[in-house]
C-alpha cells in the first residue's frame, strides 16, 4: 500500500514553522511525525503539501493509496486500522478525518460520501504550535518505547549519577562522564554520537538526538527535545528544538519551540510565565492578531533560520517568523515577522540577499549546502509575509 501524509486543517495553526516544512515533518518527542509513521508502517511516505514546498517533498501516488492527517501521531492501534482500509472507507475522529482510501483515478473526493469509521482512542494530535511542547512528555515516552523495543542500551558510564538506570537508553557513539541524570520522572533517551558534557543535571523525559550535544554544567527539565545536530547550554525546561540549532551559552529557555537553523546568543533568556499569571496569547498567523492558548506557561516559538543577539529578551508567547535577526536592549515585540532586522527600537526588512549568505555559511559548517531549492522555499516566504512587515 503507499501512504501519503497531507498537512490538512491545522497547517496555518502551526506556522511560522509549516513555512518551511509540511505538518509531517514537525519533530515531537524523539522523532518527526513522519519518522513515526514510517517505522510503524514500515513504508517510506511521501507528502501532499503547498505548492512551494512540493518541489522538496513531492506526492507519489499509485493505484491504491491510504491518505494520512500528519497532525495525528501514530498508535499500535490506529496503524492496524489504517491497514485495512478499504475502497470508499475512511477514519474520523469526531468530525476530523484521519485517514481515507482514495485510488489513483478519483479526482473530487467528498468524505461524505466515504462510509465512516470512527476511532475514539486517545492519541497525539498536533495541531497548535504548544502543542508541539505541551505534548512533548507524551511524545517522548511513546518514541522511546518505540525505538527501543527488545533492543539493549549502551552501558551507563561508572561516573555518572543515575536515578532510575532502567528509563535510560544510550545508542551508539554517545559520549557521557559526570553527569546526573534522573530518570525517574520520564525516559530519558541518548542520540547516536550524542553528548552530555560533565556537571550537567538532567531530568527526564529528555530527548537527546543523533550528534546533540549538552554543553559543560547544562541543566535540562523535562519534557525536552534537542532535535539532531544541535548545541544546548544553560537552563532549558519543556522545549522542542527541531535540529541543527543552537542555544549554546547560559541564559533560560522555557515552554518554547525553536525551528532549524536557529542561534540564541548567549545570556539568552524567554519569559515563559505573565508577571499576572494570565493566560498567554500568541499570534494568530490566520486572524492577524493574538489568539488565546488556554495555558499559563507559554515562551518562544521561533522559526527556521531565524538568530538572536547576546542578552536578548523576549516576552511571554513571542512568535519569531521565519529568517529573523533579533538583537539589542529592552523587550522586541511579541510578535516579529518574517525577514526583520532590529529589535525593540524598531525593525527594518532582512533583505534575502543578505539572509541567503548567512544560510550558506551557516549550512557549510555542517556539511550542507544551501541549494536552490532552499532558496526558492525561503523567497517565496519573504514574498508571503511581506504584509506583517512594516517596511
Amino acid at each position: 500500500m503507499n501512504y501519503i501524509l497531507f498537512d490538512g486543517p491545522a497547517r496555518n495553526q502551526l506556522l511560522p514553522f509549516t513555512y518551511t516544512r509540511p505538518v509531517a515533518d514537525i519533530r515531537v518527542g524523539i522523532l518527526t511525525i513522519r519518522e513515526k509513521w514510517e517505522m510503524h508502517l514500515l513504508v517510506t511516505t511521501t507528502t501532499v503539501t503547498e505548492d512551494y514546498l512540493s518541489i522538496k517533498w513531492p506526492m507519489v501516488e499509485m493505484e491504491a493509496n491510504v491518505m494520512i492527517n500528519a497532525s495525528f501521531c501514530p498508535t499500535e492501534t490506529l496503524v492496524d486500522k489504517i491497514k485495512s482500509l478499504k475502497r470508499n472507507e475512511a477514519i474520523f475522529k469526531g468530525e476530523e478525518v484521519i485517514a481515507f482510501f482514495t485510488e489513483e483515478d478519483q479526482e473530487d473526493i467528498d468524505l461524505s460520501t466515504f462510509d465512516a469509521i470512527e476511532f475514539d482512542e486517545d492519541v497525539i494530535t498536533i495541531e497548535h504550535t504548544w502543542d508541539v511542547f505541551a505534548k512533548n512528555g507524551e511524545a517522548i515516552a511513546q518514541d522511546f518505547e518505540l525505538l527501543t523495543k527488545d533492543r539493549e542500551s549502551q552501558p551507563i558510564p561508572k561516573s555518572n549519577n543515575i536515578i532510575a538506570p532502567e528509563n535510560i537508553f544510550i545508542e551508539e557513539g554517545a559520549k557521557l562522564e559526570f553527569a546526573t541524570l534522573n530518570a525517574s520522572t520520564g525516559p530519558i533517551y541518548i542520540g547516536k554520537d550524542a553528548e552530555i558534557m560533565e556537571g550537567s543535571v538532567v531530568r527526564g523525559p529528555l530527548a537527546l538526538c543523533e550528534n546533540a550535544t549538552l554543553k559543560l554544567a547544562t541543566k535540562i527539565y523535562g519534557a525536552t527535545t534537542v532535535g539532531p545536530h544541535c548545541k544546548v547550554g544553560g537552563e532549558v525546561n519543556n522545549s522542542v528544538l527541531f535540529g541543527y540549532s543552537n542555544k549554546g551559552h547560559d541564559g533560560f529557555l522555557g515552554n518554547s519551540v525553536i525551528g532549524e537553523w536557529c542561534n540564541l546568543g548567549a545570556d539568552t533568556n524567554n519569559s515563559n510565565l505573565k508577571n499576572n499569571y494570565a493566560e498567554v496569547r500568541l499570534w494568530d498567523y490566520d486572524t492577524e492578531g493574538f489568539a488565546k492558548t488556554g495555558l499559563q506557561f507559554c515562551g518562544l516559538m521561533m522559526g527556521d533560520h531565524s538568530k538572536c543577539g547576546i542578552n536578548t529578551m523576549f516576552n511571554t508567547g513571542t512568535v519569531i517568523g521565519v529568517n529573523a535577526n533579533v538583537f539589542g536592549s529592552g523587550f522586541p515585540r511579541n510578535f516579529i515577522p518574517s525577514y526583520s532586522w532590529g529589535g525593540s527600537s524598531g525593525f527594518t526588512t532582512y533583505l534575502t540577499k543578505k539572509a541567503f549568505e548567512v544560510c550558506k555559511v551557516v549550512m557549510s559548517r555542517r556539511t550542507l549546502e544551501f541549494t536552490e531549492v532552499d532558496q526558492s522555499i525561503l523567497e517565496y516566504v519573504f514574498e508571503e509575509t511581506k504584509k506583517f512587515r512594516r517596511e
